[in-house]
């Protein structure tokens, strides 16, 4: 059982480094723009599943294979980085939808391509593990009982952090965005936008380290 002090500490840092710019919330806040809250919500949600496979990654040992490992690390790296290039790619040649109707066709059909977009995108990032790793032990012990339900307990803990404040953004994101696609030609540049950001992403995630 984990002290509420501990509870608190632990859900108030993990609440200021959902904020912290980074790859995940960048990609909510662009999914959320180009096709609305709805969307957002369904990669929010695949975001948050990635990171189930994280926490049992580090809850089994798996993440310390990925700390120990180059060819492991490197691998789920380039993976990560393919797969953002793709999307990036996807951005590109993606046409501006024509009425209000045919974006709203657009926009409810893809859900669970959306979710499963959120959960790879987490996934191949081994950084997430290594951070998990090197993050939930800290906020463990021995003492208090099972060190492997305490690290799920912290995981579903940062989850929740990660849906309220990735939920916010979504929401927000998808009010601005719903401006701009009243606009062919702003629809547009959001698509090109969104591509640059992929692409930015690709080799930030291509270029980095254990």
């Amino acid at each position: 059982m984990l002290p509420l002090d501990l509870v608190l500490s632990f859900f108030g840092i993990s609440v200021l480094l959902a904020l912290s710019p980074g790859p995940d919330n960048v990609f909510v806040l662009m999914q959320s723009m180009l096709w609305g809250r709805k969307a957002g919500f369904w990669v929010v949600l695949g975001l948050c599943t990635g990171l189930i496979g994280h926490t049992f990654a580090v809850t089994i040992g798996l993440a310390a294979v990925f700390a120990a490992s180059a060819t492991a690390f490197n691998t789920i790296k380039w993976l990560g980085a393919a797969y953002l290039l793709y999307l990036a790619w996807c951005a590109f040649k993606a046409k501006p939808q024509q009425s209000q109707n045919t974006l709203q066709k657009h926009t409810n059909s893809p859900a669970r391509v959306l979710y499963r977009r959120g959960i790879i995108m987490n996934l191949t990032n081994p950084k997430v593990s290594l951070f998990f790793l090197a993050f939930l032990p800290q906020f463990t012990s021995s003492a208090r009982g099972s060190v492997a339900l305490q690290t799920i307990s912290l995981g579903a803990l940062f989850m929740l952090a990660t849906l309220l404040i990735f939920g916010a953004i979504a929401i927000f994101s998808a009010s601005f965005g719903a401006i701009l696609q009243k606009s062919a030609r702003a629809q547009t540049w959001l698509h090109r936008a969104t591509g640059t950001v992929f692409i930015a992403l690709a080799l930030h995630l291509a270029l980095a380290n254990r």
